[in-house]
C-alpha cells in the first residue's frame, strides 16, 4: 500500500532521536513491531528509507516512526521537516511481528532498536493481554533511553510487562547493568528463559552477538525473530 500522509506531531525524544507522526487513515492496518518505507524528496531526489513504527496498532489517531538523525543526507531531509508536509509511507512490512499466540516473549534491542519493541509492549498492554514480556535494552548512555517513561508508564499499567536497562557508557551515577547484554543478564531476569520467543533488534553486530549468545545457552533458532539497524 502507498499513501500521502501528513505529517502532524513532531517530537524530540533526545538531542539526537524524533519522533515523527502521520495522520493515520482508516484503511492501514499494521501489525507490532513491522516497518514501513518513508519517502521524501532531497533535491530533486525521491529517496526512501526504512523505518519501524513505534505506534501502535491501537493508536488510532496516528501512525509514528522514531529516527536517529545521523546527519546523513535523510536524516537531515526529515530534520527540515515542517508540521503539515506530505510524506510518501509504502508497506506495512517485515516478519518481526507480535503474534498474539506467544505467552511469553524477551524483547532485546539495541539503542534505537528499541522502536518496534515498544510498539510491541504498548499493543499488549493497551489490549491488555495475558503475554509475559521482559524487555531488555542496551544503550551507551542513559540519555539514549529515549521512551523511558512510556516504559515506566506501560509498567505501571501492564504487570506482565518487566523492562531492565544496561549501559554500556554509564555515568557514576546509574545504578542499573553495565557492559553489554551478556549470559547473566538473561538468566537472572528472564524467568523460563529457555521456552520463550525472543526479539532482536539493534546494529547487525549487537544483533548477531545476541543471537550467538542465545544459541549458546540452550535456544533454537527458530525461537528467535530478529531485525537489524543500519543507520542512515
Amino acid at each position: 500500500m502507498k499513501l500521502n500522509l501528513k505529517l502532524i506531531e513532531i517530537i524530540k525524544r533526545s538531542t539526537s532521536v524524533t519522533s515523527f507522526r502521520l495522520s493515520k487513515p482508516e484503511n492501514f492496518d499494521y501489525l507490532p513491531g513491522q516497518y514501513v518505507l518513508v519517502g521524501i524528496d532531497l533535491d530533486n531526489e525521491y529517496i526512501r528509507k526504512p523505518l519501524t513504527l513505534s505506534s501502535s496498532p491501537t493508536d488510532e489517531k496516528y501512525i509514528e516512526f522514531t529516527k536517529k538523525l545521523t546527519g546523513h543526507d535523510f536524516s537531515n531531509g526529515l530534520a527540515s521537516l515542517n508540521l503539515g508536509d506530505t510524506l510518501v509511507i509504502e508497506g506495512p512490512y517485515g516478519n518481526m511481528y507480535y503474534d498474539e499466540e506467544e505467552s511469553q516473549i524477551c524483547l532485546i534491542s539495541g539503542g534505537i532498536g528499541i522502536t518496534p519493541m515498544i510498539s510491541i509492549c504498548k499493543y499488549c498492554s493497551h489490549k491488555k493481554l495475558s503475554t509475559e514480556i521482559v524487555l531488555i535494552g542496551s544503550y551507551k548512555h542513559e540519555t539514549d533511553r529515549v521512551f523511558r517513561h512510556d516504559f515506566e508508564d506501560l509498567q505501571k499499567e501492564n504487570s506482565n510487562l518487566k523492562v531492565i536497562d544496561t549501559l554500556t557508557r554509564p555515568e557514576p551515577s546509574w545504578n542499573g547493568y553495565k557492559g553489554r547484554i551478556c549470559e547473566n543478564i538473561i538468566k537472572n531476569e528472564v524467568p523460563n528463559y529457555l521456552n520463550r520467543i525472543y526479539y532482536l533488534c539493534g546494529p547487525p553486530p549487537m544483533v548477531n552477538s545476541v543471537e550467538k549468545l542465545l544459541i549458546d545457552i540452550g535456544l533454537s533458532k527458530k525461537q528467535i525473530k530478529k531485525e537489524v539497524f543500519i543507520g542512515y
